[in-house]
């Protein structure tokens, strides 16, 4: 085994804990973070150091940082609403993101792999690829904290001079997992039959070991200061999505989402809005997410990261099947 130390936040996680799974097959001595350090389940029969830190905890990450060589800078608040979203979403991922490249300074770690997302590439110009810009459009505080803390990664890493590389993954899919994700819930939903509209909002399934590979693969093989989107090369509709679980599971008698126009959408997207402010949960659909999104052909370029990093995923409909086939046969898991 080596006697570097790679370390993993958020290991609970859905990336973070098949990031470790796969560092420890790779022989690697991996330590992990968790917010509850009670919260031992993920990593049963796994031989790695689990301790507890929060980021935006200096003080717990400078002792979690201690002794680490590489650092995958995974955890994150992946949250699409929020009742307060520049406080809860924003301010937070973007003094998560101090904290942790602050630390890693003060312990020396070497290298940081930081997971980023396709949230901040420039959605005006499709295919998306890395070289096309930023994600332009501010209307939304999770994408603006995605948008942000990317620039911040790469502007701290080479002022403290830590090698970084950037992973921008899309919709990630699959096992294992011991939360239900915001995207492995939609893909419950596709398989409750659940999604009786289609919004005209494409996804971009990515199998999450894919996404992991990448990862470990960027920590090997990335060049310094560089992005790598770990996607799929074409985006799937929600009809297609219903449609694969429909042929997998052809007893559940899943119903093809129906058409619905843009300004009925908008409509009901506003009372879903009004509504979630007087019950405080979030709303299924917003307006600002269908100006964003709709009619959106989520593809991208690739090509760099097949190149550079080896990275050759699944299909998208193979990581779909799999990640139905997965989430059928577990059962209830718990929401974040």
């Amino acid at each position: 085994m080596s006697k570097e130390i790679s370390l993993v936040t958020g290991g609970n996680g859905h990336l973070g804990n098949n990031l470790v799974r796969l560092l420890l097959s790779e022989n690697q001595k991996v330590r992990t973070t968790v917010r509850n350090s009670q919260n031992q389940e993920p990593f049963k029969g796994l031989n790695c150091e689990v301790v507890q830190a929060d980021l935006t905890d200096r003080a717990s990450l400078k002792k979690a940082f201690q002794g680490v060589t590489n650092l995958y800078a995974v955890a994150a608040n992946f949250s699409m609403w929020a009742k307060n979203p520049k406080t809860e979403i924003y301010d937070n991922n973007m003094q998560g993101t101090q904290n942790v490249f602050d630390m890693a300074k003060e312990c020396g770690v070497k290298k940081i792999v930081y997971v980023s997302s396709v949230a901040c590439l420039d959605f005006n110009i499709l295919p998306g690829n890395v070289d096309n810009g930023y994600n332009k459009d501010r209307r939304n505080w999770y994408y603006n904290s995605k948008n942000d803390s990317d620039k911040l990664a790469l502007e701290l890493g080479k002022k403290y001079g830590i090698k970084t590389i950037l992973i921008l993954p899309s919709a990630m899919i699959g096992s294992k997992a011991y939360k239900l994700s915001y995207i492995n819930n939609l893909v419950l939903q596709i398989l409750n039959g659940e999604i009786p509209v289609d919004t005209n909002v494409t996804l971009n399934w990515i199998d999450v070991k894919d996404v992991a590979f990448g990862a470990y693969s960027a920590m090997k093989k990335g060049r310094n200061l560089e992005r790598y989107i770990l996607s799929n090369e074409q985006h799937t509709t929600l009809q297609e999505s219903v449609k694969i679980a429909s042929d997998l599971y052809p007893e559940l008698k899943l119903k093809m989402p129906k058409k619905v126009p843009k300004f009925l959408l908008y409509s009901v997207a506003g009372l879903m809005e009004f509504s979630s402010k007087v019950s405080g949960k979030e709303p299924q659909l917003q307006r600002h997410y269908l100006d964003m999104f709709y009619g959106l052909k989520q593809d991208y370029d690739i090509s760099k990261s097949r190149q550079e990093l080896d990275f050759n995923p699944k299909s998208s409909k193979k990581a779909l099947e799999d990640a139905l086939k997965y989430l059928k046969n577990i059962g209830k898991i718990k929401k974040v």
